[in-house]
């Protein structure tokens, strides 16, 4: 692999640092620097753009972003014995890495922006992944603070954030991420790139915020896909009666046939049933 800096191979600064990845934190540490600099090419041009790294470990894709050019990059990670490996990466780019020790899921990052524009751009621990996603499309006001995301996921999950209605992994993620982002998947990264290797293929999703949605409550819009896709075998007008009102009155408000299933249902279709609850209720 090609060496993108003069710092050491990560191989030696997880054993320097003793940095054995932690099934309890998600860890899987990707260390082909090829990989992690193909990650930082996807989030585009970063020579002005402030970059909110989650979970960078020995720090392979952050010293991939700061070669890439990115203005600054903000390192959340919770691991402390990762936060020494990455004050080595700082010092060798100073006044470039803010680095927060700390839990993503809590972490705000607006005190933390200067007004220039900002993505975020990670590896994403796979045990927070998607609580972390649904943070990032429920941000308001909207548009959010960031312009676009590209993460990793598990291949099954990157599937379900993208897919299409009629599909098999179309769901409760594809409409809530549908409604506020467009995206795709870019390409796949295997087991073997990680160290330890899962046991699924990973994907890199670029997601790029609407910069206008249809109007909707985020919440009534979580009920009422809740309900749809709890039951997603049956027939509307039998998933929707969890929902307290008459699934017949509420699919004739939005003009929906009663015997279509919630994998049929487009984004604005579930964007209509969940103005028509909120009108009903």
């Amino acid at each position: 692999m090609n060496a993108i800096d003069t710092l050491p191979p990560l191989r030696e600064v997880i054993k320097r640092h003793d940095l054995i990845a932690k099934k309890s934190l998600g860890q899987n540490f990707l260390l082909d620097l090829n990989l992690t600099a193909r990650i930082a090419r996807a989030g585009g041009d970063l020579q002005d753009v402030t970059v909110i790294e989650v979970g960078p470990g020995p720090g392979g894709l952050t010293r991939a972003l700061l070669a890439q050019g990115a203005r600054r990059v903000i390192a959340i990670e919770r691991d402390r014995r990762a936060v020494a490996a990455l004050q080595e990466i700082s010092a060798h780019y100073p006044g470039r890495l803010e680095i927060v020790e700390g839990d993503a899921l809590t972490f705000d990052p607006t005190p933390h922006l200067d007004g220039s524009p900002t993505r975020v751009i990670a590896n994403l621990p796979y045990n927070i992944a998607t609580p972390l996603l649904i943070g990032w499309l429920t941000a308001e006001p909207w548009p959010p603070w960031y312009d676009s995301l590209v993460l990793m996921f598990q291949r099954e999950v990157a599937e379900r954030i993208v897919a299409p209605p009629g599909s098999k992994t179309y769901g409760r993620l594809s409409v809530l991420a549908g409604w506020r982002v467009e995206g795709r998947i870019l390409f796949d990264i295997a087991p073997s790139a990680f160290v330890p290797p899962p046991k699924v293929t990973s994907s890199v999703v670029l997601l790029s915020p609407r910069p206008t949605v249809l109007p909707c409550d985020r919440k009534t819009l979580e009920r009422v896909t809740e309900a749809a896709f709890g039951q997603r075998r049956k027939m509307l007008r039998q998933s929707l009666k969890s929902l307290g009102v008459d699934p017949a009155a509420l699919l004739e408000a939005t003009g929906i046939d009663p015997t279509e299933r919630a994998e049929q249902i487009p984004v604005e279709g579930f964007v209509a049933l969940a103005n028509a609850y909120d009108r009903l209720r």
